[in-house]
């Protein structure tokens, strides 16, 4: 799989909005939704830990808000020796919305990139299979 730089541009574009005076760690994500459309997040955090918000989920709100539920790509931004990868929350988030062979770029501000998958990312996820019918 290749990069999405289009999407890896976006989440470029919105990284420098991140809200991250603590960590100084700012991250920039971007979706493209199953109708095309991209939205974007970033991390926004909180002098309350853990109440803040990822930027993949900053991205997730923006497009189910918009009406939208398929993702149909991902890409992940941040300034750090190697391509940072989703945390465990956000890659439970991407797979409520994506299918396992959604592909996901994970990127850095110096220009290394990873491609994963959704499913690659996590393997065994938990989904509304599991859940008694009702």
């Amino acid at each position: 799989m290749q990069p999405d730089e289009s999407l890896v541009a976006a989440a470029a574009r919105v990284r420098p909005n991140a809200w991250a005076p603590y960590s100084r760690f700012k991250v920039g994500a971007a979706i493209r939704a199953a109708s095309g459309a991209v939205y974007t997040g970033v991390n926004v955090e909180n002098v309350a830990f853990p109440q803040g918000t990822c930027a993949e989920a900053g991205a997730i709100a923006a497009m189910v808000a918009a009406g939208e539920t398929r993702i149909a790509a991902v890409a992940v931004i941040a300034d750090a020796p190697a391509p940072v990868p989703c945390c465990g929350g956000c890659r439970q988030k991407l797979a409520e919305f994506a299918a396992p062979d959604v592909p996901v770029t994970l990127a850095t501000t110096a220009g290394a990139r990873a491609v994963t998958t959704v499913g690659a990312m996590l393997p065994g996820a938990f989904d509304s299979s599991f859940m008694p019918a009702g």
